[in-house]
């Protein structure tokens, strides 16, 4: 069983900058995709960058909303995923989550809530104008 903890959620103005981290414990430490998902209120939960965790391919896949803004990286030594936040809008203000995806678990697609086992307990992230 894998456990997900995010950090350095906060406030930042529009334009400026913030990363956060997922950090994953337990074992076995074999998730083949990592995530960040976010969900603003009254909105749907939606992709936002997912990196290859487990071949380490370097293979990353960015929502068109953020692609050239956002960069998501993995430390595999540390088990901890990070996304680096640049150019924040007020539309990037949301709870954002990190998710991993199993290796030989059911795959639906990056982009699918439904491909993903274990999931974190969110961090806000605020976008003033």
């Amino acid at each position: 069983e894998i456990q997900l903890v995010e950090f350095g959620g906060g406030s930042v103005q529009a334009g400026g900058s913030l990363t956060i981290s997922c950090a994953a414990s337990g074992s076995p430490y074999n998730n083949k995709y990592t995530g960040w998902f976010r969900q603003a209120p009254g909105k749907e939960r939606e992709g936002v960058a997912v990196i290859d965790t487990l071949f380490q391919t370097g293979s990353t896949y960015y929502s068109d909303s953020v692609k050239g803004r956002f960069t998501i990286s993995h430390d595999g030594t540390r088990k901890t995923v990070y996304l680096h936040m640049n150019s924040l809008k007020p539309e990037d203000s949301a709870t954002y989550y990190c998710a991993a995806a199993s290796y030989g678990s059911p795959w639906y697609g990056v982009w699918s809530l439904r491909s993903y086992q274990f999931w974190g307990q969110g961090t806000q992230v605020t976008v003033s104008s």
